[in-house]
């Protein structure tokens, strides 16, 4: 929406053609480039030799000395216009900005005050350096949509309370935690340790360490130390905390549940590991956990001196990196090491996830499938939870437009394909928390130790978090030295102490299809079906009626190859018995065929084939829970004689190409199965493939047919598999 007192600002912004003070759009939004405009030209205005987004120390030394406390007496028109200006896009009223610090004008200023809180420090309606700068930003100053009024009243006490010294700046009052309120908080606690103005930085160093050790809390005590503390627990979302100056006997209780929520000693005290987990996202970083991290292989030795310092939880890799010489992942024989030693195992897959562009939806599904292969492989069990990984400081839009699209992905692919396996995440909090609440993990594993990271700063720990890294150090001498990641554990996640039979595949497995050499298997494809008296297109008798041609069946084939292939990694499958059925049934869909379907839909015909694979509803069903009963699909059984189960079955094949081409694989499993040949695997041999073609059909003719096209696909899938 166009506020055309902005598009005012904008103009006004504009008028100076001045360099430096670069144009706006007019577009009558407020926006950082709006207030970074208004501050160049305030600088233009205060005669500053050099002009800068930044309302740094040389504006607000200008200001102090020229102008240290704008009002009605003010006959700069220029700084009235900008104060005005930067009302308007802040919400308040401000008359015509016609130069004069009118009425209008000392109302707003005086309501802009008692909203920051800073009133009663700058009583009266002038315009002081500090409310100036805060003005030129986009903080808001009233509580905003999910903002919560405890925390507001907060924001606007630490204002009030030390707006004037000289490296406290005034912060936003919308009721949100963040990283500049963090700041300021952190600001406060070292101005009540003592520190002067050329000391206090608002950093959680050793002087700021000791201070709080100095000045232990409990119930009785009173002062700001307690106003700070329960503004730290307001902060951190503690519900039921009131902010007040004395630590009550209902503070104390509210102070054990944090504790025992953050696995502190319970003392309900707000003693040092209590105010540090309340300030920076490491809590203390000299507690020692009883979980860890690690690239490094376990030994037995590496073992031993974990156990002996007390841990009892190591999170290890599913998979290296591709093309980099790090080889964190599991190593042969290294979980009997850990177990036997008396530790328990969670997995973590990551392979890059350093930067947003690796993160989408399509990513996130072959993320999961090859972390369900790499599970499986190592031989985890029903219940494991794998943490995914985000590995970088993740802007809140990033988390937005790349990370939940992402574990959507994941989801999408562990609620059919992941039978018994868990989403956790690995990341920062802000991540964590909302992917979370997006419904998509179920624990998090969060990455406390990168306390610079913006997703950290301003956001509490997450209701579900499982593992809290919060420190890299070494442990062991000599063979049993290891550099770990030392996690605090929450018990949410115990791990796992045993292990299925390791399922490695008998035999190399497919890998993508080489676009490059389409030409020539459509040509090979092509060759075939002639000489079995399927031309290019139409055909004779029903073949007449052909929808596709065989260059149309054979692409759109070739459009699922990475998905056939994710699917026979999972299955320890040739993906070639998959594609054979489907060019089959694409090369002789027929016009027919939307015919029979439509009946379908319309009640007038009980069952037919449909989708990719031309499959039954009824065939899908049994095959579905045929897959159900061994734990090769997630999901509900469904009654194949019951009409409104089979009819859910049926237009999920009609309308989801990948369950189509999934319960192709299923129902070649299922016929296996009644023909007593193990289930398709990497070395069943041709002429059990073509048993299970006929099956699929149930004409001998069929499977005669289709054997040709999977020898036609195995010709350039063995040759990549075996590269």
């Amino acid at each position: 929406m166009v506020d055309q007192r902005v598009v005012d600002a904008q103009r006004f912004i504009n008028s100076y053609n001045v360099d430096g003070i670069p144009k706006v759009e007019e577009n009558g939004r407020t926006s950082w480039d709006v207030m970074y405009g208004l501050t160049r030209v305030l600088q233009h205005e205060l005669r500053l030799g050099s002009y800068s987004d930044t309302f740094g120390p040389g504006t607000l030394g200008a200001l102090q000395q020229n102008f240290p406390n704008i009002n009605g007496s003010n006959t700069h028109g220029a700084i009235n216009k900008i104060i005005a200006h930067g009302l308007y896009c802040k919400g308040y009223s401000a008359g015509e900005p016609n130069g004069v610090f009118n009425s209008e004008m000392s109302a707003s200023v005086t309501n802009l005050k008692r909203d920051m809180g800073v009133d009663g420090a700058y009583p009266g309606d002038g315009v002081t350096p500090k409310v100036f700068k805060g003005l030129l930003t986009m903080d808001p100053y009233v509580r905003i949509d999910g903002g919560r009024e405890n925390v507001r009243a907060v924001q606007r006490w630490l204002n009030g309370t030390y707006v004037n010294r000289r490296n406290f700046f005034i912060i936003p009052c919308d009721g949100y935690f963040s990283r500049d309120v963090q700041k300021a908080l952190l600001l406060a606690i070292q101005f009540e340790i003592g520190m002067s103005d050329d000391v206090a930085n608002g950093v959680f160093g050793p002087g700021t360490k000791q201070g709080i050790r100095n000045n232990l809390l409990a119930a009785g005590s009173s002062g700001r130390w307690v106003s700070l503390f329960s503004a730290a627990m307001i902060l951190n979302q503690r519900d039921g905390v009131v902010f007040d100056s004395v630590f009550t006997a209902e503070l104390a209780a509210q102070v054990l549940t944090f504790q025992r929520f953050c696995v502190l000693p319970e003392t309900g005290k707000g003693d040092f590991q209590t105010w540090a987990s309340l300030l920076v996202s490491t809590g203390d970083d000299s507690r020692r956990g009883t979980a860890l991290d690690c690239v490094t292989q376990i030994t037995t030795a590496r073992a031993q001196a974990l156990r002996q310092q007390g841990y009892l939880y190591v999170g290890r890799y599913l998979s290296n990196v591709p093309n980099t010489t790090l080889n964190k992942k599991i190593q042969d024989g290294e979980l009997s090491v850990i177990t036997g030693n008396g530790l328990r195992v969670f997995p973590i897959y990551q392979t890059y996830g350093g930067e947003a562009a690796y993160f989408n939806r399509a990513q996130g599904r072959g993320d999961a499938f090859a972390a369900i292969d790499r599970a499986k492989f190592y031989g985890f069990k029903r219940g494991t939870r794998i943490y995914f990984a985000v590995d970088y400081d993740a802007y809140d839009y990033q988390v937005t437009d790349n990370i939940i699209p992402h574990f959507e992905g994941i989801k999408s692919v562990m609620d059919q394909f992941g039978v018994g396996f868990q989403i956790g995440i690995y990341g920062p909090r802000n991540v964590c928390s909302r992917v979370r609440a997006a419904g998509l993990t179920s624990a998090s594993f969060v990455c406390d130790m990168s306390t610079g990271f913006s997703g950290n700063l301003g956001y509490p720990l997450p209701p579900d978090w499982a593992f809290d890294q919060i420190s890299t150090i070494p442990v062991g001498s000599g063979d049993g030295f290891i550099e770990i990641d030392n996690n605090i554990a929450s018990g949410r996640d115990v791990g796992q102490s045993s292990f299925d039979p390791p399922n490695i595949p008998q035999g190399r497995q497919d890998v993508d299809f080489d676009m490059a050499q389409r030409g020539a298997l459509l040509g090979d494809v092509q060759s075939y079906l002639q000489s079995i008296g399927v031309p290019e297109s139409g055909g004779s008798g029903e073949d007449a009626g052909r929808i596709f041609t065989t260059t149309q069946a054979l692409d759109r084939v070739l459009v699922f190859d990475r998905f056939c292939t994710r699917l026979a990694q999972t299955y320890r499958a040739r993906k070639a018995l998959v594609q054979a059925i489907m060019m089959w049934e694409l090369a002789k869909t027929n016009l027919l065929d939307p015919v029979a379907e439509d009946a379908v839909q319309a009640g007038l015909k009980d069952d037919c084939s449909t989708g990719i694979g031309q499959i039954f509803g009824s065939t899908g069903t049994y095959a579905r829970n045929f897959a159900i009963d061994r734990n090769l699909l997630n999901g509900a059984k469904l009654n194949p004689d019951s009409r409104d189960d089979r009819m859910t079955v049926w237009r999920q094949l009609k309308d989801d190409n990948e369950f189509n081409i999934t319960i192709i694989l299923m129902v070649c499993m299922y016929e296996a199965s009644n023909l007593g040949i193990a289930l398709p695997h990497l070395n069943t041999t041709e002429a059990e493939v073509q048993r299970i073609l006929t099956k699929y059909n149930g004409a001998e003719s069929y499977g005669q047919a289709v054997i040709g096209l999977y020898r036609a696909f195995e010709k350039y899938h063995a040759p990549l598999r075996n590269a």
